[in-house]
């Protein structure tokens, strides 16, 4: 727990900061990688500037007067953003799995749009979007579905530790 301290007591901007990796990973896969994110893949997206916005707020929070009191409700809050997180994403990997299906209108809603795709889209050409139910990156075993359910779940163990330890310094 003594490596842990640290990134507790300054929960709210190792929070900030995780939020920020991820989406700018989410980012690189899909401008460098070339992989369009499907509907699931953005509503993951989602939850991170969610957490990225809260903590940024939640920063400035308890650096008020009276702020302090707030320390503990922030990493609550923020675990259970992080939580969410962890639904979107192993709802995303069940369906990439086939363990159910995918939501209905499981298709990008213009990500990844160039000139030639556009020229090929008015010639006629069957344009495919990608689809929540097919993992295009697998590594040892996992989508990006699923190693985002294992980070999230990571960010809300770390999330209620450090609330439980702003109840401990009370």
């Amino acid at each position: 727990m003594t490596f842990l301290r640290p990134f507790l007591d300054r929960w709210r901007l190792c929070a900030f900061l995780a939020s920020t990796a991820m989406l700018a990973t989410a980012h690189a896969f899909q401008t460098f990688g070339g992989y369009a994110p499907c509907t699931l893949c953005l509503r993951q997206r989602e939850v991170y500037w969610a957490a990225l916005a809260l903590a940024a707020g939640f920063m400035v929070l308890v650096r008020l007067p009276g702020g302090p009191r707030w320390r503990e409700f922030t990493c609550w809050v923020l675990g259970l953003v992080f939580l969410v997180g962890v639904g979107v994403a192993v709802y995303h990997a069940g369906a990439e799995w086939k363990f159910w299906p995918g939501p209905e209108a499981c298709a990008s809603t213009g990500s990844g749009v160039n000139a030639a795709a556009l020229e090929d889209f008015l010639a006629g050409a069957v344009v495919r979007p990608p689809a929540c139910d097919e993992a295009p990156w697998v590594f040892a075993g996992l989508s990006m579905a699923g190693w985002n359910a294992l980070i999230s779940l990571a960010l809300v163990v770390l999330s209620v530790l450090a609330a439980l330890r702003e109840r401990a310094k009370r």
